[in-house]
């Protein structure tokens, strides 16, 4: 079975930087989806892919995957990159547009 370890993206939606600090190890699709007939919705029989596992560190992820013998890719993170600004820089008169 396949795992990607990786720790999660700040998402768009709030400004804080909240549970983005563990790392997480989600399985990799197994099986193919379907189209249920009745109602039409897409199903999955593997249901591995409901289940997200978190942990401190990087290593305690990378352990736990083989000692239950799953393949895993790990996905680094990318580092932030925080450019300093003033709230005054917008009125300098002296500012160069693009």
């Amino acid at each position: 079975m396949n795992v990607r370890i990786y720790k999660p993206a700040k998402t768009a939606m709030q400004s804080g930087r909240a549970k983005t600090h563990e790392w997480q190890m989600q399985f990799d699709e197994s099986a193919a989806k379907f189209v249920e007939p009745l109602m039409g919705w897409v199903g999955q029989k593997d249901t591995t892919q409901q289940l997200h596992l978190s942990f401190d560190s990087k290593e305690a992820a990378i352990a736990y995957a083989e000692k239950q013998g799953y393949r895993y890719r790990i996905i680094e993170p990318k580092e932030r990159k925080v450019i300093p600004k003033s709230y005054a820089d917008n009125f300098r008169h002296d500012k160069v547009t693009h």
